[in-house]
Order: C-alpha cells, then sequence, then structure tokens
C-alpha cells in the first residue's frame, strides 16, 4: 500500500466517522426517556453510580442468570456461541424503543432480529469492507476498525454490538473505550474475539433441536431449539441455565426450558409448526 493509498484511507475513515457522529447528534436529541425493564424497582443511587445501576431489558431466562440480574448500563459484555442470544437481546431492547448499533457482524441476520419481535427502525448496521475482520487493533487507519466506530456510537445509543473478527483487543485500548462506556451510559456487547476487563461474559451452545410431526429424534420438520446457556461475571460462579427457543403468539422467543418427561414430549407432539418455518440464528 502506498502513501497516497493509506492517506485515501485515512480521509474516508475521518469521513465516515463525521458522518456517524452528525446523525448520534440527532438521535440523541429526538431519543425517549432511558429505556428500563418493566416493573424494575427504583432505587436511589449517586450520580456517579447510576449509569452501572441501570438495566437493559433482555429475556427474562437470561436476566436470571446474568450477574446483577440482568444487562447493566455502562457495562461491557461478552458474548459467545450460539447468535440465537445476540439476536433476542437486541429484539428486546429495540422493542423496548431502545436504540442498538451493530459492527462488524455482515452476517448477523436482522430477519431474525424481527422475528424475535425487533424493532429494525432503532437498529443501525456498520458492516464494515468485504473483510470486517482484517483490521489492525493498534488503531490502523488504513482498516475498517469496528473498535473504533462502536466508541464513537456509544454516544447516544443504548446497545453497541460490535465483531472482532478473531482479533485480540489491546488491554490499554480496551479499558478506554471501556471507561467511555461507563461516562455514556450504553452497553457494549464484544463477540468473535478476546477484550480483557469484561463485567460478564455469556456463552451460548445448541443443546438439541425439536422436530415436527414428533415421531423420533432427527426426524420431521425443526420447530425450535434448545440452548445451554453460562454466564460469569468477574468474581463471580459460573450460572447455567436451559433455554427453549419457541414459535409463541406469533413470534420467536426464548423461554426457560421445562423438565423433560412424559408430559413436555406430549406437548411438543400436539404443537403446531410456526407458518414460514423458523429462522434459527446458530452460527458461532
Amino acid at each position: 500500500m502506498t502513501s497516497v493509498d493509506v492517506r485515501e484511507a485515512d480521509k474516508r475513515v475521518a469521513d465516515t466517522l463525521a458522518e456517524l457522529r452528525k446523525k448520534l447528534a440527532t438521535v440523541s436529541s429526538t431519543k425517549a426517556k432511558p429505556v428500563v425493564p418493566q416493573n424494575q424497582r427504583t432505587v436511589t443511587v449517586a450520580a456517579s453510580e447510576q449509569a452501572d445501576k441501570e438495566m437493559l431489558p433482555i429475556p427474562a431466562p437470561l436476566a436470571q442468570i446474568m450477574p446483577g440480574g440482568g444487562l447493566a448500563r455502562g457495562s461491557v459484555v461478552a458474548v459467545d456461541g450460539a447468535r440465537s442470544v445476540l439476536v433476542a437481546i437486541i429484539a428486546e431492547i429495540t422493542a423496548a424503543g431502545g436504540y442498538v448499533a451493530v459492527v462488524g457482524l455482515p452476517h448477523l441476520s436482522l430477519h431474525a432480529v424481527e422475528e424475535m419481535g425487533g424493532d429494525l427502525s432503532h437498529v443501525a448496521v456498520v458492516a464494515g469492507r468485504d473483510d470486517p475482520g482484517g483490521f489492525d487493533p493498534g488503531r490502523s487507519a488504513a482498516h475498517f476498525d469496528p473498535v473504533e466506530v462502536a466508541a464513537v456510537l456509544l454516544d447516544g445509543l443504548d446497545l453497541v454490538v460490535v465483531g472482532l473478527g478473531g482479533v485480540s483487543v489491546p488491554p490499554s485500548r480496551a479499558r478506554a473505550v471501556m471507561a467511555r462506556a461507563r461516562a455514556k451510559g450504553s452497553t457494549l456487547m464484544v463477540t468473535d474475539g478476546r477484550w480483557s476487563g469484561v463485567q460478564a461474559t455469556l456463552t451460548a451452545q445448541v443443546a438439541d433441536y425439536r422436530h415436527l410431526p414428533f415421531r423420533a429424534a432427527g426426524h420431521g420438520r425443526i420447530s425450535g431449539m434448545s440452548l445451554a446457556v453460562q454466564a460469569r461475571g468477574r468474581g463471580t460462579r459460573t450460572s447455567e441455565t436451559r433455554i427453549d427457543v419457541v414459535h409463541n403468539d406469533g413470534r420467536v422467543r426464548l423461554v426457560a426450558a421445562p423438565m423433560v418427561g412424559a408430559e413436555s414430549l406430549a406437548a411438543v407432539a400436539d404443537a403446531t409448526p410456526a407458518a414460514g418455518g423458523l429462522t434459527i440464528a446458530v452460527a458461532n
């Protein structure tokens, strides 16, 4: 790459960031009151601690195992494994009126977000270049840098999701972005890479699939799946749960998995598959 190419790349990055800042200023000026889960208890905290105490709305089965009982504003959370968990969180926040940005994840299914009840008009997507993972975590301006874009987007949005493309972000840079997230009261969710100092890690793996008509395991149409989900915070024990991805009341939901037994098998056998099938976000 010549010096001319580098200068042109610098200018494109600067123009992109300037445009993002301009759009964020518009969003911030028209944004509704902060989005919080329903039935949340009101507590009085010091102003310096307020951003850490407020929670973003997430599916109830996830909130039950998350450290602190939910997804705290101003925190940084790592998410790994099955994408259904990430999709469900985006859907829950946008359905409640919050704003979410997705950076460096061009293959994340927005259709799945919509099926889970999300509001796509509240989702901003910055897919990056053709090689979204090929960036220099040391702030090389000649490549698409999702960390820098995410840092800008923290100013004005409720949740910023960033795909790291398999790289490890230097601790010094991670600390700077985390400090910005705390100051802005925006939550940063990282995936596909290493980020030191995260407050919590959420991991989901596909445990099994459900099929209709119910005859035998592995036969019939896919009607849903079960996830084995783990959540771990700094200095806390790992919490685990089993969550079902089901189609219910016209949308796809995450629900706590029932006990496996004759009654639950009969319920599966009597269920009706969703019209048009079920979009399942599985990719790791």
